[in-house]
């Protein structure tokens, strides 16, 4: 009863929830749409301000036979542009240059009190006229820089141009990038406006007055006669993209974000405007109210429900751990019995094979007091790596360290940086101590200018090939005795192993060749449930 009395209360509370935030969504949403509309009559405000200059030049200077600079000037500057006209770089005026007039253009703009400019590009042929910027005001440095520019060489300018010819209206061009901004590629626009004179009845190009803006500008200029608040505003030349992003407020981000998109028609040329906001992180006031009463609610009833099943659960968690610290004691006393095991068998060998090889009481102390402090240099690495894998490097020079300090001799260790199991670690130092003993009492070490060599390298993915070289010490007598290092190498090593061991005692020096596998050592896992521990 009391479960099911805290679902229906929970039911209850995520429908109440789920329809305030329903309708929240429905009055954000209408809130966007407003928002956006007014942005957008904003925007073309800002543009038909500037179209109405435009068409006004555009019927004074029709009416000229040609446009002086200075009259051209004083235009601009009789028009007073207000806080309307802002957003935009000035008003400029570019005249039609026929290809046999360009020569005339160039020795008319040379004498300009702006400094003398020039066409550019050339004319190569391809278009049947120019339009080069040849004013624009007001007289800035920054301005400075267009003049001259033949925007009819390109093809984003051409083309606003003759659909404002055709249309004979201001028309805007597509997103690019203003002459003024020189390296920078900061997104611009251009209004243009036709000038026609009379001829032969008829009328004829003149030239275009035309509004460079920056987008940035133009879109901030709007924003302050409608503020965006805290909605993301962002323009775009045609589809929504990265590429035609022509200005934005904010970055265009898409991921927690409610938007909407609406047409915004700038000079004739229509753009797609986008007003988004981000979604709200948390549930609106009435919900959280809501939210707290359900969960009052449904606390009191968790609360009779945790009160009939502490008990069971205190119960069951006593029994979960009992369960565990009898794993865990297992398994410890497992791996300790097979750690001990093999220990010992190694020692057993080693004291049996020992015996067999000693002439009296010291020497056989001497020879087992050397062999198990190989055994506990090796189970000192394998305690540091907390009996993982031990890698071959730290197990050669666990072993060599007495004799590669402050001696006359030298010993080179080259080899790939490779892990072994612990077992096979512990069969390697043993190797390595028999042949360093031999080498320190009869071979390589035993005299000034000896040398070792110990390289090892993979030869398989699984196994790796360590090579024992002596050179530089006595000649190796042929007609020795086997000894007991040379059994524990090609019985026990090579046992433990489980590969062959080859052992050469060639005059010039011991060569001893070992095949250890590369196997994964076993995890030392405390609360494995393991019938018993894998060996190594």
């Amino acid at each position: 009863m009391p479960l099911g009395i805290f679902c229906l209360i929970a039911a209850i509370t995520v429908l109440s929830i789920f329809a305030i935030e329903r309708v929240q969504v429905q009055r954000d949403n209408a809130q966007l749409n407003a928002r956006a509309t007014a942005i957008a009559s904003a925007l073309e405000r800002r543009a038909n301000a500037s179209s109405a200059y435009l068409r006004a030049g555009a019927a004074l200077l029709s009416t000229m036979d040609e446009v002086p600079p200075d009259d051209f000037r004083r235009f601009v500057s009789e028009l007073r542009l207000d806080a309307d006209y802002r957003g935009a770089e000035g008003i400029g005026w570019a005249r039609v240059v026929t290809p046999s007039q360009v020569e005339d253009f160039n020795a008319f703009a040379a004498q300009s009190d702006t400094g003398g400019y020039e066409l550019y590009p050339l004319p190569d042929g391809s278009q049947p006229i120019s339009l080069p910027v040849t004013y624009l005001q007001p007289d800035t440095e920054r301005n400075r820089r267009a003049l001259g520019f033949d925007m009819y060489s390109e093809p984003v300018r051409r083309a606003a141009m003759q659909e404002a010819e055709r249309t004979a209206r201001p028309t805007a061009s597509n997103m690019v990038v203003l002459q003024q901004e020189g390296s920078e590629e900061a997104p611009g626009f251009l209004v243009y406006m036709p000038v026609f004179e009379a001829r032969g009845g008829g009328r004829a190009l003149k030239g275009f007055i035309y509004s460079p803006f920056n987008a940035e500008d133009f879109l901030q200029s709007a924003l302050e006669l409608e503020d965006a608040g805290t909605y993301g505003v962002r323009l775009y030349d045609g589809t929504p993209s990265e590429d035609a992003l022509i200005a934005a407020t904010v970055d265009n981000e898409t991921e927690g974000v409610r938007q909407i998109s609406q047409i915004v028609t700038i000079a004739n040329n229509p753009w797609v405007l986008v007003i988004s906001e981000r979604n709200a992180a948390g549930l609106a006031g009435l919900s959280m109210a809501t939210l707290i009463f359900g969960l009052l609610v449904a606390a009191l009833m968790m609360l009779l429900v945790r009160m009939l099943t502490q008990q069971a659960q205190e119960d069951e968690a006593s029994l979960v751990w009992f369960e565990e610290q009898a794993s865990i004691r297992n398994t410890l006393t497992r791996e300790l019995n097979h750690r001990v095991k093999n220990t010992l068998a190694n020692v057993l060998s080693i004291i049996a094979l020992t015996r067999r090889r000693a002439d009296c009481v010291e020497t056989f102390a001497t020879s087992l007091d050397g062999r198990i402090r190989a055994l506990s240099a090796t189970h000192d690495l394998l305690t540091q790596s907390d009996w993982g894998s031990t890698p071959v490097r730290d197990v050669v020079q666990a072993e060599l360290l007495p004799y590669a300090q402050g001696s006359d001799q030298k010993v080179s260790m080259t080899g790939p940086d490779v892990e072994l199991a612990p077992n096979d670690a512990l069969s390697l130092g043993l190797a390595i101590h028999e042949l360093a003993t031999n080498a320190a009492k009869y071979g390589a070490l035993s005299q000034s200018g000896g040398m070792v060599t110990i390289v090892w390298k993979l030869v398989e993915p699984t196994l790796c090939r360590v090579e024992w070289l002596e050179r530089g010490g006595p000649a190796v007598s042929q007609d020795r005795k086997r000894g007991f290092g040379t059994d524990l190498i090609e019985r026990i090593v090579a046992h433990e192993l489980r590969h062959p061991v080859e052992l050469d005692f060639d005059p010039e020096g011991v060569r001893c060749v070992l095949l250890i596998p590369v196997r994964r050592a076993t995890e030392f896992m405390i609360r494995a449930n393991r019938d018993k521990p894998t060996e190594n």
